[in-house]
């Protein structure tokens, strides 16, 4: 018993939806290979239980309250880069799931996807691998056949920050609601978005909210 309890993966599960965290939790537990050692509700409980909690990875909702999680994989690459993170997310792979890989995810799982899904991609990134799921491994073959901007999307030329900056456009908010909720200065919202609308070629807010609309770019 004590051997095996030395090899369990310790986690910690980080969704704003209780019921959706008790699923989750159903599932890990009936494979007996990871000790779950926290549970979050948003960005910032997160932060502050990853400094007091030994973990070993980070199942993490993209998409929570406070601090999304988009910011908690920067804080997690420039903090503690060893430490793990599978992403569990509402949006399908060809949405976010490369630009998550860039942020420094070592996967991408959608809720939609079966619980054996979620079971394949746990034990893959907990061994020390990446996880690509079908979607995402075919985007990936391209960039390496076709050049990395040739077909690109737009959009995918942003890097994480940026995109979650397009997101929060598109959704109505102004640049100091932008800034409160990221922690960033006015000025400094500004810069992303200049930077934004020139890689993508656009001239405003509403072409921004247009573009995130038809691509179903949401936050």
């Amino acid at each position: 018993m004590s051997e095996k309890m030395t090899k369990q993966i310790r986690i910690i599960i980080a969704e704003d939806h209780s019921v959706v965290r008790r699923g989750i939790k159903d599932i890990i537990s009936e494979i007996g290979e990871f000790d779950i050692v926290g549970e979050a509700s948003d960005g910032n409980e997160l932060l502050e239980m990853i400094k007091h909690t030994e973990t070993d990875m980070i199942l993490l909702d993209i998409s929570m309250p406070e601090k999304s999680g988009w910011d908690v994989m920067m804080h997690i690459r420039m903090e503690k880069p060893d430490l793990k993170v599978l992403v569990l997310s509402v949006f399908p792979e060809s949405e976010y799931a490369l630009q998550c890989i860039k942020a420094g995810a070592s996967g991408y799982v959608c809720k939609t996807s079966a619980s054996e899904e979620l079971v394949q991609a746990l034990r893959i990134v907990a061994s020390g691998k990446k996880y690509f799921g079908p979607s995402l491994t075919e985007q990936l073959a391209k960039q390496l056949t076709q050049g990395d901007s040739a077909n690109q999307l737009p959009h995918e030329l942003l890097s994480p920050r940026e995109l979650q900056i397009l997101c929060l456009i598109a959704s109505g908010k102004t640049v100091r609601e932008i800034a409160e909720e990221l922690f960033l200065s006015i000025p400094t919202v500004n810069t992303h978005r200049a930077r934004i609308l020139t890689k993508m070629n656009l001239k405003n807010n509403v072409q921004l909210a247009h573009y995130a609309f038809v691509n179903k770019l949401y936050i």
